[in-house]
């Protein structure tokens, strides 16, 4: 395709050779003659002066460079319009397989591709355009939109409730018991039931292994466009604000309430019965302990403001320099004639 071509489907403005034949898309560092890179992170701005890209995508701003360049107010939507020009990923079938278990009293819209070993309960009702893979459980009573996709080794559980667009990737668990016991007379524990749902609104997707629990009564709630990370485990009876990300390894104990727009990162993890506001960011293992008010950047365990936690963090590198000196003084002051 060439780049003339791909700078009008994605709406960039061209600087360079329109002619070039662009045959795929790369990362800046690994990028060849004959692809397409590009640059949204500052700290990769040097490498777009050396690149083997034929092209880059760069903000509107980027100084010129000696490969051709696409330039747009947001390099990373860009590149990844530019990928789906590039690849599409394989489309299943419509049909289901007949080694599939579906009940009769279940409801498929038009459109499904059912995969083989699919297990669907009685009074299930899914919606258009399922893509449905191998081994996919899917319990009593749940209640599916249009367009769902559920990749292999799935489990929504029973009256559990997804809306359209959402997509489930492999081994993720919709609806398990939450983790609730009470305590016994005599030291024991006992299950309580776990009688609450799990309800994904639309434009939700859950990564790979990743775990939402069902409420003791009422529901867990994953609102609408919140994107979930492998490996997250969201705790029974919370809340996950719209369009809020939780990273890898994040952790929700239970009835934790998210606002919306918030980003979790990695290994976040989040006690009980707090809540986080709109639009907090949490970098990178911070434990937090207490609720956490809107717009905050926070850091470290338990979570304080980012920027006193790297000052924080600094000063802790010199601890043991620090402890030799006042160890020092209190030796001087120890020797020193008392007036």
């Amino acid at each position: 395709m060439k780049l003339q071509d791909i700078a009008a489907r994605l709406g960039c403005e061209l600087r360079g050779n329109g002619e070039i034949e662009i045959h795929s898309v790369a990362g800046i560092d690994d990028a060849q003659s004959g692809q397409l890179a590009f640059v949204s992170n500052p700290k990769y701005a040097a490498k777009a002066k050396t690149t083997a890209a034929a092209a880059v995508i760069v903000s509107a701003d980027f100084p010129d460079i000696a490969a051709a360049t696409l330039r747009t107010s947001n390099p990373y939507l860009a590149f990844a319009h530019a990928v789906e020009l590039f690849y599409q990923a394989p489309v299943p079938r419509e049909g289901i397989d007949p080694s599939s278990r579906i009940a009769r009293t279940a409801t498929i819209g038009e459109g499904a591709s059912i995969a083989p070993f699919v297990v669907i309960e009685d009074d299930v009702e899914v919606g258009r355009g399922a893509v449905i893979h191998p081994f996919v459980h899917i319990g009593r009573g749940a209640r599916i939109g249009d367009n769902f996709k559920a990749y292999a080794h799935v489990s929504v559980r029973e009256f559990c409730r997804i809306g359209n667009n959402v997509i489930l990737q492999d081994g993720v668990k919709i609806g398990a018991d939450g983790f609730g016991y009470a305590k016994e007379d005599d030291g024991t524990y006992y299950k309580i039931v776990q009688s609450g749902i799990v309800v994904l609104e639309d434009d939700v997707e859950v990564g790979a292994n990743a775990t939402i629990d069902r409420a003791t009564i009422g529901e867990t709630r994953i609102r609408r466009g919140a994107k979930i990370d492998n490996l997250v485990q969201v705790g029974h009876a919370s809340e996950v604000g719209e369009n809020t990300l939780l990273c890898a390894q994040v952790g929700l104990g239970g009835s934790s309430k998210i606002g919306r727009d918030v980003i979790l990162t990695g290994q976040v993890g989040v006690a009980g019965h707090l809540e986080i506001g709109a639009r907090v960011v949490a970098t990178a293992q911070t434990g937090i302990p207490n609720s956490v008010e809107a717009d905050k950047v926070i850091s470290g365990y338990p979570a304080i403001e980012n920027k006193l936690w790297l000052k924080s963090s600094a000063v802790f590198k010199r601890l043991p320099e620090l402890l030799k000196r006042i160890e020092s003084l209190e030796k001087k002051v120890s020797k020193s004639p008392t007036i």
